[in-house]
């Protein structure tokens, strides 16, 4: 049975944290954790832990800005003092014969007939004016991308003093606050499975940029020194095309690159590059991160096969498969493309890309209620965050369901229905949402309401 709830405090509000794992207090200091610098937030789990934003919007209401942004991308934004930073893929010139697409097994994808610019902005937080637009490449892509991706899906990164945004095949690029590019590198082309495009983001961690880079031709893990872009070191990978983005984590005072594949998830000592653990037992086609908390790894996928575990991370070495470094598994029910959320004690993660949410206890992968059918939604890209005990899961066609976080069934507090397709993730900081569709950013928050004009 479910241990009770402790009662905490974060930004002056009651909340509930599942299970008897608290839910982290932080002062309002202005620490790594009040922005939004990478993809998956501060934590690298969704959540937003000293935010409190609001839990109802509309075209009509709390919508503080609304910014048009050229082109299309599917990256997630980051937010980081004053600034709000995204990517974007914007064709230019005329229009050409369509790029040849001979992936073997190639369908479902997007026409490429232009060449792109492959651009960095940042955009004021307070406004959602464009404080700088910079393109960084332009190019005809030798490949295109699956119909429901883009060319630039990969989200940016950034530590306050420099931003790095992965363009993938299209180059690596490091810009100062300010818009200035700082270096470039070009780590060749990726052959991916199907033609269906890229899409793994870079992890920043100290000073080294981490970058996978799985394909169908020799696939690598490449650490990047932060100031100048060169190598630190370079590892060969055994493995065909993913998508998921790698994270770093810290256990017994070192810091783990961890890079999930079809054959194997492993870990890398971040410095050396050295191989220090592998575990099998994912499907093809892995697409959602991973999540890291209380010294457990949670990894996920969901495409031929369904396979989700928790690894023990303390003290692994070598082949872990089948240890009791594996301390919980299953096979029902895993996610696909969005990745799981890691909160209060719970993962909360979907089921493949549809609109049914299943809630375990993170320790010990018990799940006592549910699986939980929202309805309302309908094919979900965007991965699920959470801030100020709620729950935040947004589908392709913008909607937004707010659940409460407690440890019964999950209770629908909002159905908040924007006009634009969503597949990015939310960026939740300060007291403010940003939400990118395909035409627009929004900045969520509450706003006044408006006056009826005197009659």
């Amino acid at each position: 049975m479910p241990a009770q709830p402790l009662l905490l405090r974060i930004a002056g509000l009651a909340l509930l944290s599942l299970w008897g794992s608290p839910v982290p207090a932080h002062s309002q200091e202005s620490t790594i954790e009040s922005h939004w610098g990478q993809w998956r937030g501060p934590l690298g789990t969704g959540e937003a832990p000293q935010s409190v934003p609001v839990t109802t919007w509309s075209e009509q209401q709390n919508v503080r800005w609304k910014a048009p942004l050229p082109g299309l991308s599917h990256s997630s934004p980051i937010v980081w003092g004053d600034r709000v930073f995204v990517t974007t893929t914007v064709p230019v010139g005329p229009i050409r014969e369509r790029v040849p697409d001979d992936a073997p097994g190639a369908h479902n994808n997007a026409p490429v007939t232009r060449e792109q610019e492959f651009v960095v902005m940042a955009l004021s937080r307070e406004t959602g004016e464009v404080l700088w637009s910079k393109p960084v490449h332009r190019q005809l892509p030798h490949a295109g991308a699956h119909d429901s991706s883009s060319i630039s899906p990969a989200s940016p990164v950034t530590d306050g003093e420099l931003v790095f945004a992965s363009f993938g095949s299209y180059g690596i690029y490091a810009l100062s606050l300010d818009g200035e590019l700082v270096w470039q590198v070009d780590l060749g082309d990726m052959q991916i499975k199907h033609g269906h495009g890229e899409g793994s983001s870079p992890v920043l961690y100290g000073d080294i940029l981490a970058v996978n880079w799985d394909h169908e031709g020799e696939s690598f893990v490449v650490a990047l020194d932060r100031g100048t872009g060169k190598e630190r070191w370079r590892a060969a990978r055994e493995e065909v095309t993913s998508w998921s983005s790698p994270i770093v984590i810290e256990s017994e005072g070192k810091a783990q690159l961890i890079i999930p594949g079809t054959e194997r998830v492993r870990s890398y000592e971040l410095r050396t590059g050295k191989l220090l653990w592998q575990c099998g037992g994912l499907s093809h086609n892995i697409v959602a991160t991973p999540v890291f908390g209380d010294g457990l790894l949670f990894v996920c996928s969901s495409y031929e096969k369904r396979a989700m575990f928790a690894i023990r991370v303390a003290g692994a070495s070598g082949d872990i498969t089948g240890t009791d470094h594996v301390v919980w598994s299953r096979r029902h029910r895993t996610p696909y493309v969005p990745s799981p959320l890691l909160y209060g004690g719970a993962l909360y993660f979907l089921n493949h890309y549809q609109g049914v949410l299943s809630r375990v206890r993170a320790a010990d992968g018990e799940e006592a209620l549910g699986p939980f059918r929202i309805d309302g939604l309908s094919d979900i890209y965007a991965s699920p965050v959470a801030a100020a005990g709620h729950v935040y899961i947004t589908d392709l066609e913008g909607m937004t369901v707010v659940l409460r976080h407690t440890t019964t069934q999950p209770e629908v507090v909002a159905l908040n229905q924007i006009n634009d397709k969503v597949s990015a993730s939310m960026a939740i900081a300060g007291d403010e949402i940003f939400l990118r569709g395909e035409r627009f950013l929004y900045c969520i928050a509450q706003t006044a309401p408006k006056t009826p004009p005197l009659k």
